[in-house]
């Protein structure tokens, strides 16, 4: 298993105004081909924290109820897991920022992979890659 963060979501469904970069369109083409795989089964897991992100990111590119369809999809999934997130869970993710030198909702992520015993998490965010026993997915 996995653990799934935000910009995936983000990069695969998020309709820009602008021309992309190559980089960036090999990153949204990425991002499609996992949500691809998490719709034909793959297991993965994220937090409910990480689902806002996604909504308050994508209510400025989807219509809403398209971003309600995608949300309610998520939260039905039986190959999605998502965890809650309790006040001492969101404290512990502070106290974890000095150790992972990266901001509240991506030192969650951490927590929550080392709690639920997980080593890769898809994200484009390559500061997972200075994390000990973590390995970022895909490869950029």
């Amino acid at each position: 298993m996995r653990f799934l963060d935000a910009n995936i979501f983000i990069y695969a469904y998020y309709k820009p105004v602008h021309d992309l970069s190559p980089k960036q369109k090999a990153m949204k083409e990425k991002s499609k081909e996992i949500v691809r795989r998490i719709n034909e089964g793959e297991t993965v897991i994220t937090a409910v924290v990480h689902l806002s992100e996604v909504s308050n990111i994508l209510k400025r590119a989807l219509p809403l109820d398209e971003l309600a369809t995608l949300l309610i999809g998520l939260y039905s999934s039986d190959n999605i897991k998502i965890v809650d997130v309790t006040k001492n869970d969101y404290l512990g993710a502070i106290e974890l920022m000095d150790e992972t030198k990266m901001d509240p909702n991506d030192s969650l992520a951490i927590q929550i992979m080392r709690r639920e015993g997980i080593k890769e998490i898809y994200s484009f965010d390559r500061s997972f890659e200075n994390v000990d026993k973590i390995k970022r997915l895909p490869e950029f």
